[in-house]
């Protein structure tokens, strides 16, 4: 068994904290390194990108609302045609439902641009994202793992995930904020271990004792691609903004266990004063840089919504007048969409009916019917009563184990502060602790779309486990490798049958009441 197929796990060293004139052991702490199948890495991962695209674009066409957008499609396709006539804005004010910022919408006016205004060409962009998802995931769990076995596997699970599945062939746009934050957290890994391998350097060369506060690290172009990722993510939906927050705390926590590990003697002291100042630069500055970017189309444009606020809705002068007419028009118009967001609540006795709320979303327990069609025999699905029907329903042989999976990650972190749990629950928990803080609003299913990739990275680590250590033995490994198969063969087969309610196809009436396996569902 190569090094390649076995997670690799901290031991007891990664826990101490050696003298810091013991430069080897530090090293060692430091720096874990990644396989050496590198080129194979690059050949599993695209190899599963390319099966994965199949996927996601096969029949990307279907189904259609009798020619039309289906469920919210129908607000973000024309909003995109928009931005592609005008030019990367939109300008019908008296529509007023522009409540996300343009990035996702610019990204799928590409697609209609390619593909025209037909099915394919709303949800090319969709697909494409829903794709490099993929390619991603694998690179991100195999750093973390150090397993190029388990980088596959999470592969394999995302593509029959159900939820990344139907996101990515919807013209909407919550899968491209999935992108971005999975993008953003592959970078804060890699940056972890270039900062850790600039620091073992500085050790080795006996330089960690010159300052009580540590090295500083020179310029930190991961952290930079971070931060510029998370700026995509908070321009193509304001929900980013919680993984700046969330990854921002996760990176400082990386740079001060690092430091604490290298032996400097105020590893947190240090780290607020030689990495503080240009993480706020990298995760905070850029990504507002970015977001208002994103608008520059809109800021060039003279018949854009809201545009020109000043003059209209705001006053010439007042308190404001000393800022630009652009950037009061862009804060009337953002205040507004909060607005919305803040007052979009649930009405009494009317709810809609596919809202859920976050405690049922660990599980699915409340999936979205994004399309529904009854026919009869013509349409060819052998009875003469038929259904097509789109559901957004998490796999239920990974949602389901999202409890015991989550809860494994926090005992290891308590038990054994293991980094890689930490890590995965805190991009977890950007996408699934903020919607509890406004019960009375009106939310939805999709909202997990950024959140499945991180469930998926949770399992990984847990079959990472049951998969076991080259010095466990050889039956110890067999066996672990069997319950790693047979699970991830469980996955595929219950992706495989929930395939007709993914897509659309034209199904027996018998055979959709099968594939709604709980009440909740219906």
């Amino acid at each position: 068994m190569t090094a390649s197929s076995t997670i690799a796990r901290p031991g007891p060293a990664a826990t101490a904290r050696p003298a810091p004139q013991d430069a080897p052991a530090v090293a060692q702490v430091l720096g874990r390194p990644m396989p050496t199948d590198r080129l194979r890495g690059w050949v599993v991962a695209l190899v599963l990108t390319l099966v994965g695209g199949v996927v996601r674009f096969w029949d990307l066409g279907r189904p259609t609302d009798q020619g039309t957008p289906i469920f919210d499609e129908k607000h973000y396709v024309p909003q995109a045609w928009q931005v592609l006539r005008n030019g990367g804005y939109e300008d019908n004010p008296g529509y007023e439902l522009v409540v996300h910022p343009p990035l996702s919408k610019q990204l799928m006016a590409v697609g209609q641009w390619i593909f025209g205004y037909d099915p394919v060409g709303w949800r090319a962009a969709s697909a494409l994202a829903g794709t490099l998802c993929i390619l991603a995931i694998v690179r991100i769990a195999r750093r973390l793992t150090r397993s190029t076995l388990l980088g596959g596997l999470a592969g394999v699970l995302l593509i029959a995930d159900g939820v990344s599945h139907v996101s990515a062939r919807v013209g909407m746009i919550d899968v491209f904020p999935a992108l971005f934050v999975l993008l953003a957290f592959g970078a804060l890994l890699v940056d972890r271990d270039d900062v850790r391998a600039r620091l073992a350097t500085v050790v080795t060369e006996g330089r960690i004792g010159e300052s009580v506060y540590g090295p500083r690290l020179g310029v930190r172009w991961w952290r930079v691609a971070a931060g510029a990722c998370l700026g995509l993510s908070l321009a193509a939906k304001w929900s980013g903004l919680y993984y700046i927050v969330f990854f921002g705390l996760l990176l400082v926590g990386f740079d001060a266990a690092a430091r604490r590990a290298a032996g400097v003697t105020r590893p947190f002291v240090g780290t607020l004063v030689r990495d503080v100042a240009p993480a706020l630069w990298a995760c905070l500055a850029l990504p507002m840089l970015i977001y208002v970017a994103s608008w520059l189309p809109w800021i060039a444009s003279e018949t854009g919504t809201d545009r020109h606020a000043v003059g209209q809705q705001l006053p010439v002068g007042g308190p404001g007048a000393l800022l630009p007419d652009w950037l009061r028009g862009l804060v009337y118009y953002s205040t507004k969409v909060l607005e919305f967001h803040a007052t979009l609540d649930t009405p009494r006795g009317s709810p809609h009916p596919w809202e859920s709320k976050p405690w049922t979303w660990p599980m699915g327990l409340r999936p979205m019917l994004y399309y529904y069609e009854s026919g009869t025999a013509e349409v060819g699905c052998g009875s003469s009563s038929c259904v097509s029907a789109v559901m957004l329903i998490g796999t239920p042989a990974m949602w389901w184990l999202a409890l015991p999976a989550l809860g494994w990650s926090i005992w290891r972190v308590v038990t054994a502060f293991d980094w890689r749990h930490a890590a995965v629950l805190v991009g977890y928990g950007a996408g699934f602790l903020p919607w509890f803080t406004n019960l009375d609003r009106q939310m939805y299913f999709f909202y997990m779309t950024p959140v499945a990739p991180f469930l998926v990275l949770a399992i990984v680590l847990a079959l990472g486990e049951f998969l076991g250590r080259r010095e466990q033995g050889l039956e110890r490994r067999r066996t672990g490798t069997l319950v790693v198969g047979i699970y991830t063969g469980l996955v595929v087969a219950n992706f495989v049958w929930l395939w007709p309610i993914l897509v659309g196809t034209w199904i027996t009436a018998d055979r959709w009441n099968a594939e709604l396996w709980l009440p909740s569902w219906r």
